[in-house]
This record gives C-alpha cells, sequence and structure tokens, in this order.
C-alpha cells in the first residue's frame, strides 16, 4: 500500500490532489481542520477515483495535535510509512500592512509555514531511511512576486520556497526530491472573494486555472519520471508572471 497525504485536502486544489493522487494508485490520507462534510465529500471523491482514502482532521499549525495524529496513525498502521507529502494547507487574511492586525500576520504565518514545517519534519526521516520520498509544496505566485495586500501570506509563502530549496539539498542523496508548485490565479474557494473578470484581463490566456491543472502538475511530481526534478519552484499561472 502506497500512502500519500495531502494536507488542506477538503476543497479546491487540495481536493483536486487528493483525486488524483488516488487515480495514481495512492491511499490518500485526508488532512481538514474543521469542515467534516467537506472531508467527507473529498474521500467520496478519492474512492470514486479508484482509490481509497482515510480521513485526518488535525490543525498543523498546531505542531502537538499535529504530532499527535501521526503517531496514531503510525501506531494504527503498523509498518506503513507515508512516502509521499503534498504542504497545500494554507489561509489568507490580505490587508494593507498599515492595518494589519498582529493576529492576521500570525495565523498567515503559523498556517502557511509552521505547518509546512510541522508536519515535514515528522515525516522525511521515514522517507531517507527508505531510500525514497516526495514532498511538494503547493506556494503561490504572491511568494515569487509579492503582492500588495499580502506582506502576510507573501512572507510566509516566500518563506515556503526558501525551504524548499534548502531542504531538497539536504534529502536529495536518500532519493527524496522536494519541489514547488506556485499557483497564480486558480477557481477555488480561496480566490471566490476576488473579481475574476477584471483580473482575468491581467492574464495572458484569459483566464482563472483550474484545481485539477495543479493536481496534474503534482502528480508528474511525485511520480518516478520526475526523480530528477529537486529544488525547483514550478509556476502554473497562465503566464502572468515568468
Amino acid at each position: 500500500m502506497k500512502y500519500a497525504l495531502v494536507t488542506g485536502a477538503g476543497r479546491g486544489i487540495g481536493r483536486a490532489i487528493a483525486q488524483r493522487l488516488a487515480s495514481a494508485g495512492y491511499h490518500v490520507l485526508v488532512n481538514y481542520k474543521s469542515n467534516d462534510a467537506a472531508a467527507e465529500e473529498t474521500a467520496a471523491l478519492v474512492k470514486s477515483a479508484g482509490g481509497d482514502a482515510t480521513l485526518m482532521k488535525f490543525d498543523v499549525s498546531d505542531r502537538k495535535e499535529t504530532e499527535t495524529a501521526l503517531n496514531q496513525w503510525r501506531s494504527e498502521n503498523e509498518g506503513a510509512w507515508i512516502e509521499v507529502l503534498v504542504n497545500n494547507a494554507g489561509i489568507r487574511k490580505d490587508n494593507l500592512m498599515l492595518w494589519m492586525e498582529p493576529a492576521e500576520w500570525d495565523s498567515v504565518i503559523d498556517t502557511n509555514l509552521n505547518g509546512m514545517f510541522n508536519i515535514t519534519r515528522l515525516l522525511v526521516k521515514d522517507m531517507m531511511v527508505r531510500r525514497f520520498g516526495r514532498i511538494v509544496n503547493v506556494v503561490s505566485l504572491s511568494g515569487i512576486k509579492g503582492l500588495p495586500g499580502q506582506t502576510n501570506y507573501s512572507a510566509a509563502k516566500g518563506g515556503v520556497i526558501a525551504a524548499t530549496k534548502a531542504l531538497a539539498l539536504e534529502v536529495a542523496k536518500k532519493g527524496v526530491t522536494v519541489n514547488g508548485v506556485a499557483p497564480g490565479f486558480i477557481t477555488s474557494d480561496m480566490t471566490s472573494d476576488l473579481d475574476e473578470a477584471a483580473l482575468k484581463k491581467q492574464i495572458p490566456v484569459e483566464r482563472f486555472g483550474k484545481p485539477e491543472e495543479v493536481a496534474a502538475l503534482v502528480a508528474f511530481l511525485v511520480s518516478p519520471e520526475a526523480s530528477y526534478i529537486t529544488g525547483e519552484i514550478i509556476s502554473i499561472n497562465g503566464g502572468i508572471y515568468t
């Protein structure tokens, strides 16, 4: 049994990734924070794609809660290991820095950046011991380019980008690859508050991307064919920024 853990898999890009990995033969561990109904829907979609799913409810920004959840999974699945980790969980709380509250800064950093650390450090050792692993971090155009009103989100995703490159160098000899995918504007709950009609005029392909397009890129990066790609941040943004 091959296991893949996708954080923030209850909706949007995370859900699409979970479905795509299921079709590639993975038993998908569906992480989510609070929305039981959405997570159950993801699990049903995974099963309809021919795979199997296990729901794992925990907040990646909570270090102790993350450790408890993964230790419990290990105790219930003796001898099993998670060979694919997709760090997708993320939140936005946009505001100009002039008016940004400390809580808006802290919560975005805690989920997007610290959450990646909290879970990755617990799984990377097993990958190194087994001499195979795939870590894909879902970052953002904002982390590469910086966007006004997103100093917190840009800082968090920029930090994940830098960590991706550093970790890739640490684990490459052990057959573990670490890459990032940087979506631009993708149709999802995360972008539902944005003015799509106005924004797509800035995008060369003149549309928002689809979660399934991001999922296809992730599926390639976790495949054996991508074993010579590591430490890369691959943009998927319709040409808006290259």
